[in-house]
């Protein structure tokens, strides 16, 4: 039986090029689970969590990849986030079953777009963190400087446990200030630490460093405080265990340094994870019993209790489906029965796997804090598994929606049936990935987060399938809402004989702000049996109804609150689908008249050029109708900050390469919606009623 003490589930997640994949390939190297490191940029074998061909194709990972390492005598289950924003439910799903996280950040690039993004998932998730400043080697890098920024940008109080020997070309290895020992990597890859005093030029800059990681921490602890007011030796295991017990609690991010290409440092992190980050025992989970009201009750990492564990990943493969999943509870055993509550039946697993990238090894049981792959399972990512005597419900995983549109179609129609076939898979993979038919063009519309998304799962369709596809150009999906209050006083009266159809509905239409949390609220303040209480939520399912498709584009509308106040009914005529006939059209007449606006996606977008570019970009991202928040230089290269509405982002990597001469990189994600403006959303109502004439 494994000790939960022992065992560490951690994610690797980081902004994009930040070196995710490289360490995690040392990772593997130096606990001996592969024996020759490869490389997110090597042609021939790729790095090995990277282990799809367009992964290594285009040199970035598109989907999370689990492993399990031993390190000492402690078991490691790393799983591999992607850094693009495009796949950012990867790192969700990755992050929602894991106990800590390393979080990567370029010792040049500092706290980036990406990192700000993985860091807020990582707080939904209350997810313990180190952080490791990786690329001390390259020329610009300032490890202080990213620090700073983690306690700035992203609100941390970051600790520095190492300080760097020396920087860009001149980076030998790190100091531990802890140990007070200088650190070198030696060998051919870096697999022999030597440990030595630290050079004399360094010692103070070493006692300034550790003073002020012992002044930090002192905060935390009344017996550190104590010893040094005394000036007493302090022990390091002292040290050890207020750093554990301060990560855990989410009170500090201990910070670590070094280069994971350069294979320097890495060592040194897998130690501060089995030291620093939590195991199974030291995290509390809680789950709602559906039998007792949804009552909450903490969960135990306990081998021997009932059986509850969470689907966080669904791939299908030839052979059928693989079941991601992490055992918080008890044991899942090859050939047992199992209820899934969200589904509400029992189904047997076939096959347990340990995973390794994609190779696999079968295993007849996994316990209480294990992530094994399940085969035999249908089931939908965030599902709760549990024994068939419990019905239990963990919570699921944060969804965004998607952003962006593309019709495509098979170049031949016999290849119809295999394309939504495909298209179901990978909607069953992705949550973030959408399809539907639209229903007066016939069209195939798949959505996504991003060009990127889309295209990666385009590709898929020609690789893996085999279908040859037509693509048509890209849509952004536009929202609806409304800007005032407006009162609907609707009566639905259809009397043609026999039993008739009557509802009468009387409220309010509410926009809501725009940060609210919600889309839509419903609220009822009918009295007297104005409307039997029966047909309330008959009133509210025609005004959800009615949400769908908006009057002013065919979008969805949002940011609105339906107060319900009044009504009739009739005691023959009156019914569930007459009044949810009536709201519906109430909600459609009324939203008419609520000076409707359209809301457009907003993306953020952090763009890296040569100084001299700045003015071209600058003035290119205003022409698409965006805001610059900032600019700052970073040694060599200016970094610039904007939001600019997604519509105008089409084809931006090939404007930026020409404006640059091929020197200017960028990211961007989703940002917010934020109302179009007025000759814009006139613009896109035309083009819809165009489109609306030429279909009929």
């Amino acid at each position: 039986m494994l000790n939960l003490r022992h065992l560490r589930n951690i994610g690797i997640s980081a902004h994009i090029d930040s070196g995710k994949t490289t360490l995690t390939e040392r990772m593997l190297y130096y606990t001996g689970r592969i024996h020759r490191m490869g490389d997110v940029k090597d042609d021939e074998r790729g790095a090995t969590m990277d282990h799809m061909e367009l992964e290594r194709e285009r040199g970035i990972t598109i989907t999370s990849a689990a492993t399990t390492v031993r390190w000492r005598d402690k078991t490691i289950n790393i799983i591999d986030t992607p850094g693009h924003v495009d796949f950012t439910i990867e790192v969700e799903r990755s992050l929602r079953v894991l106990d800590g996280a390393v979080l990567v950040l370029c010792a040049v690039g500092g706290v980036q777009s990406q990192s700000l993004t993985v860091d807020r998932q990582m707080k939904r998730y209350s997810v313990p963190r180190i952080a490791f400043i990786n690329k001390c080697d390259r020329v610009g890098a300032d490890p202080m400087r990213v620090v700073n920024e983690i306690e700035t940008k992203l609100g941390h109080t970051g600790v520095p446990l190492q300080s760097p020997i020396g920087l860009e070309g001149h980076h030998q290895g790190v100091v531990d200030l802890i140990a007070m020992k200088a650190l070198y990597f030696d060998g051919q890859n870096g697999e022999h630490i030597r440990m030595e005093e630290i050079p004399a030029e360094l010692r103070e800059a070493a006692n300034r460093a550790r003073h002020g990681m012992l002044d930090t921490l002192s905060l935390y602890s009344d017996e550190l405080m104590e010893l040094m007011l005394e000036e007493k030796p302090i022990d390091e295991e002292l040290i050890h265990r207020i750093v554990r017990e301060q990560t855990i609690a989410r009170e500090i991010t201990p910070v670590l340094m070094g280069s994971a290409f350069k294979n320097r440092g890495v060592q040194p992190l897998l130690d501060a994870v089995t030291r620093y980050l939590p195991s199974p025992l030291d995290r509390v989970i809680y789950a709602r019993d559906n039998r007792n009201q949804g009552a909450e009750m903490t969960l135990s990492a306990d081998p021997d209790g009932s059986a509850v564990a969470m689907a966080f990943k669904i791939v299908e493969e030839s052979f059928g489906q693989l079941t991601f999943t992490r055992v918080y509870q008890g044991r899942i055993v090859r050939g047992g029965t199992y209820y899934n509550s969200r589904a509400g039946k029992k189904q047997r697993v076939g096959r347990i796997l340990r995973m390794h990238a994609n190779e696999r090894e079968d295993i007849d049981v996994a316990e209480a804090g294990d992530i094994v792959a399940l085969i035999g399972v249908e089931c939908s990512s965030g599902d709760t598994i549990c024994d068939t005597a419990h019905n239990y419900s963990l919570e699921s995983i944060h969804v965004a929606e998607p952003v962006i549109s593309l019709s495509i179609k098979p170049a031949q129609s016999t290849d119809r049936d295999k394309l939504s076939k495909a298209l179901h898979r990978f909607c069953r993979e992705d949550p973030t990935f959408h399809t539907h038919t639209d229903e007066k063009t016939g069209e195939t519309i798949i959505s996504g987060m991003g060009e990127l998304h889309l295209d990666i799962y385009i590709e898929r369709l020609r690789r893996e399938q085999k279908i040859k596809i037509e693509v048509g150009a890209p849509q952004v999906s536009y929202r609806e809402a409304p800007t005032r209050e407006t009162p609907f006083n609707y009566k639905h009266r259809k009397q043609t004989g026999g039993s008739g159809q009557y509802a009468h509905v009387v409220g309010k239409l509410i926009p809501l702000p725009d940060d609210a949390e919600d889309d839509y609220e419903f609220e009822s303040t009918v009295k007297g049996g104005r409307i039997p209480t029966e047909y309330i939520p008959s009133c509210d399912k025609g005004f959800q109804s009615a949400r769908g498709k908006g009057p002013l584009a065919g979008f969805e509308i949002v940011k609105v609150k339906v107060l319900l106040e009044d009504g009739t009914y009739h005691s023959v005529d009156s019914s569930d689908l007459a009044f949810q006939i009536c709201a519906r059209d109430a909600f459609v007449e009324a939203f008419k008249r609520s000076q409707p606006a359209l809301l457009e996606p907003i993306v953020k977008v952090e763009v890296e050029a040569p100084p001299e570019y700045q003015g071209s970009v600058v003035g290119d991202l205003s022409s698409r109708r965006g805001m610059i928040l900032g600019s700052e230089l970073k040694q060599n290269v200016t970094v610039i900050i904007a939001e600019v509405p997604l519509a105008n982002m089409f084809g931006y990597a090939t404007d930026l390469r020409s404006a640059t001469q091929g020197k200017g990189t960028f990211t961007m994600e989703f940002a917010c919606y934020r109302r179009t403006p007025r000759e814009v959303q006139e613009e896109i109502v035309i083009a819809h009623r165009k489109a609306e004439a030429q279909r009929r």
